[in-house]
């Protein structure tokens, strides 16, 4: 099992969920992050730590965001991997 970012992250990109991750499972993509449900090993660390509320255990993910399960799996690995805190995108 793994979490997902959903719909939340959009156009947002708040990255203290990246920094507690022990297994730096995050992936920066143009407009939100991505978890590659290959690595994450469902600790939760991330969850408590997304100040907007985006990450969901993938058995937890609200059916109006189903969706992003795919996503996540599909444009994580097209991406480079976050390990470090940044500035959100502007407006957020």
């Amino acid at each position: 099992m793994a979490h997902i970012v959903a719909e939340p992250c959009f156009n947002c990109k708040y990255t203290d969920c990246v920094v507690v991750c022990p297994v730096e499972c995050f992936y920066e993509g143009e407009s939100m992050l991505f978890i590659n449900p290959d690595e994450c090993i469902d600790c939760e660390a991330c969850v408590p730590e997304c100040p907007v509320e985006a990450i969901f255990h993938e058995d937890n993910l609200p059916e109006e965001w189903a969706a992003y399960k795919d996503l996540n799996k599909e444009m994580a690995p097209q991406y480079p991997v976050l390990t470090e805190k940044k500035e959100p995108l502007a407006g957020k």
